[in-house]
C-alpha cells in the first residue's frame, strides 16, 4: 500500500529520533553500570529496549506503507556527565519527542492513515511513561536530596 509522502517523511524523522534515543540511552545506562548504579542502569536499559521496539514498528510500518526507513540517520545526543544531567537530558529528549508524536498523529489523521494514528498512538503513550519515570526520578532527588537517591540506586546491575 502506498503511504503518503509527507507521511513517509514524519515516519523517518520519527525513527531517526528512536535510533538517537537507543543510543543516548544505551550510553547514559552503561555510564549508571560503570559508577555503579546497577538500578539506573537497568531502568534506562530498559527504556532502550522499548525504544528498540519502537524503531521496530516504525520500520515496520515505512515498509508498509512503500517507503524506503532511513536507518542511518541520528540526531544529534546530549550525554550527560552526572545522574541528574543524564535524567535531565533523556527527560527534555522525551518531552520533545511527545511534540513530534502528537504533530504526527495529527498528520495521519489529517491523510486518512488510520493505521499510523494507531501505531503512533501505542509509541507516544509509552513515551509518556518515560517522561513520567523521569519526573519521578527528579521529585525524588528534589526531596530526599542526590546522595540519599543514589544510594538507593547503588546495586549490581542485572545483565
Amino acid at each position: 500500500m502506498k503511504g503518503n509522502e509527507k507521511l513517509l517523511t514524519v515516519l523517518n524523522q520519527r525513527l531517526a529520533d528512536e535510533l538517537t534515543a537507543i543510543n543516548q540511552y544505551m550510553v547514559h545506562a552503561e555510564m549508571c553500570n560503570n559508577w555503579g548504579y546497577g538500578k539506573l542502569h537497568n531502568a534506562i536499559q530498559k527504556q532502550a529496549m522499548d525504544e528498540m521496539h519502537h524503531a521496530e514498528w516504525l520500520i515496520q510500518r515505512i515498509i508498509f506503507l512503500e517507503g524506503l526507513p532511513a536507518v542511518s540517520k541520528l540526531n544529534s545526543m546530549k550525554i550527560g556527565k552526572s545522574v541528574l544531567e543524564i535524567v535531565k537530558n533523556d527527560q527534555e529528549a522525551e518531552i520533545a519527542g511527545l511534540l513530534a508524536y502528537n504533530a504526527a498523529i495529527n498528520l495521519a489523521h489529517e491523510v486518512a492513515d488510520e493505521g499510523s494514528v494507531e501505531l503512533l498512538t501505542k509509541i507516544l503513550k509509552m513515551e509518556e511513561g518515560h517522561v513520567d519515570w523521569a519526573e519521578i526520578q527528579r521529585t525524588q532527588i528534589a526531596q530526599m536530596g542526590l546522595e540519599n537517591y543514589l544510594t538507593n540506586q547503588a546495586e549490581v546491575a542485572v545483565n
